[in-house]
């Protein structure tokens, strides 16, 4: 099923924060048994943010990114692994030269069983990197769709600059790390 599908409504909804959402929306729109991704904002006080709101820091909002995706092809276990390899759980508020709260690493759920799956997945990255995993685990809460220019902002500029050094980058780690889960290419 093609992942920018509006259709997609079935499977299972995971919202994680991994730095900038243009990143972590490119690696996994490559994964296998992944529906749609969303990019937007949560976790913050503001009722209806935009980008320019959340990058000043004062809407307590982190970029993020709804991955609705089909149980049956890839495990919220799998989703993740990903998750934790393809971003630096370690650097609070910061991911590369992104820096604010805004790209804090964090998990949020939508179900006790969610939950569960995620503290698992958390305790092995926590023994993983010595302990100094800073990623937030809690109920998404006041989510907010990210402006259109956002949506699918890789797959439409694949040659702007940060994509070019930053997000390939992140692309690539995912497919040579998990090749097993990436989705075949669409025909041509």
């Amino acid at each position: 099923m093609n992942p920018h599908s509006s259709d997609a409504l079935r499977g299972d909804v995971i919202t994680l924060g991994g730095g900038c959402f243009w990143c972590t929306e490119a690696v996994f729109e490559r994964v296998r048994g992944v529906l749609t991704v969303e990019s937007g904002y949560c976790n913050g006080q503001s009722p209806a943010p935009n980008y320019e709101q959340v990058c000043t820091g004062q809407t307590g909002h982190a970029e993020v990114v709804r991955v609705r995706f089909d149980p049956e092809q890839v495990s919220l276990r799998e989703l993740l692994e990903v998750f934790f390899a393809v971003h630096d759980p370690t650097t609070l508020n910061r991911q590369g030269a992104d820096v604010g709260t805004q790209y804090r690493s964090g998990i949020y759920v939508h179900s006790p069983a969610q939950e569960a799956v995620a503290r698992e997945v958390l305790a092995e990255a926590q023994t993983a990197h010595g302990g100094r995993v800073v990623t937030e685990l809690l109920p998404e809460r006041n989510y907010h769709r990210a402006e259109d220019y956002h949506q699918h902002y890789y797959a439409r500029n694949p040659e702007q600059g940060y994509c070019v050094f930053v997000v390939a980058a992140k692309v690539d780690k995912f497919l040579a790390t998990f090749r097993r889960l990436a989705r075949e290419p669409e025909p041509g």
